[in-house]
């Protein structure tokens, strides 16, 4: 895409840029099917008036804001040239970058074509790939350390991104297997009540990491790979005890820990692994009186060599939008009451839950 100077008018205070899409890129694929990509655009800059003739797209307005639509052109037009179609929420997500970034909420060392172009796994026909800033820093941390704790509330990606990042590994050789696990505790459940046998008692617990598994590969391989002990999903208390070497592993659902049974998990890290550790501290379902090993080990490994804390929030929510508006609604309400989880602190068996 090539831009025109841009020119202001001080009596108005305003600029105008003028941008040119390169003949090879239809303006479909740039202004979005019915100018869905380009209603996103007017949506987030209101003020802005931006229009289009042929092949060109002009943009006038407070300056500011004509720098920062000329920047979603261009970062567009970056992923465009990967043959990677854009989406209104990739539209979307951009803008929020680059509007961060001018804000200074970000230190902008990535762009929004740097975090959406970034390939982990090709699968099936489709492309795993992170979403966000936040989500692109976890999925780097992961290939850096050797023990990361990816944090944040639900849809944020956490386990899926972990569970690619670690079919990666497996493929390219650099584990010879993938460990998932989980501990067997969901919302005040009990495993010796559920009917049915040890396997058929656990499996609801893992079912989601099954699930994303066949995602990610060849569903008929799956069984092949777990029977070869290639693949091994299982309870957290079937860790005890071990010591794992060329794995990749990762628990899933940690804010349901006790402290001990993670000390317990960390131990098991054998030589050439890499452990993930995922969670969501605002939902815990520990018993009465139990305290959150995810919590607790914040403060400890705080600081320690090779173990990184990835922390994801509400605007990293890849699931549908009104899952983040319900997070930041629910820490709205506790910041307000002095509540946990919409619970009163002090009532109830949800007062003790994860301290």
């Amino acid at each position: 895409m090539t831009q025109s100077p841009t020119a202001h008018t001080s009596a108005q205070e305003q600029a105008r840029a003028q941008f040119t899409v390169p003949a090879q890129h239809p303006m479909v694929t740039v202004l979005g099917s019915g100018d869905s990509l380009l209603r996103v655009i007017e949506k987030a800059f209101p003020a802005a008036d931006i229009h289009v003739r042929g092949n060109e797209i002009s943009a006038v307005g407070d300056p500011k804001d004509v720098a920062l639509i000329a920047r979603v052109f261009d970062e567009m037009m970056l992923v465009l040239r990967t043959g990677q179609p854009m989406t209104e929420d990739a539209v979307e997500r951009s803008i929020a970058m680059l509007k961060a970034s001018d804000n200074g909420e970000s230190d902008g060392q990535e762009t929004p074509a740097e975090v959406l172009t970034q390939n982990i796994l090709s699968s099936r026909g489709r492309t795993i790939r992170p979403k966000t800033l936040n989500q692109k820093r976890y999925v780097d941390a992961i290939d850096k350390h050797t023990i990361v704790f990816g944090i944040g509330p639900a849809g944020t990606g956490k386990t899926y991104l972990a569970m690619a990042k670690a079919v990666q590994a497996l493929q390219s050789k650099q584990v010879n297997r993938i460990i998932l696990t989980r501990p067997a505790v969901e919302a005040g459940e009990r495993l010796g009540f559920l009917p049915g046998t040890l396997y058929e008692k656990i499996d609801p617990y893992l079912r989601p990491l099954y699930d994303a598994l066949h995602d990610m590969l060849d569903p008929d391989s799956i069984p092949r790979l777990m029977a070869a002990g290639t693949i091994e999903v299982a309870p957290l208390a079937y860790m005890r005890g071990r010591t794992l070497n060329d794995a990749f592993i990762i628990l899933d659902e940690a804010q349901n820990t006790s402290p001990e049974q993670m000390k317990m998990f960390l131990t098991r890290l054998g030589f050439d692994s890499k452990i993930v550790i995922t969670g969501d501290v605002t939902q815990v379902d520990l018993p009465d009186g139990t305290k959150s090993g995810l919590r607790q080990v914040q403060d400890i490994l705080d600081g320690v060599e090779d173990v990184h804390f990835s922390r994801l929030s509400s605007q990293d929510v890849v699931r549908h939008k009104l899952v983040g508006r319900i997070v930041d609604a629910y820490e709205k309400y506790d910041t307000t009451h002095g509540t946990e989880n919409g619970t009163h602190k002090g009532r109830g068996k949800s007062a003790h839950k994860g301290k």
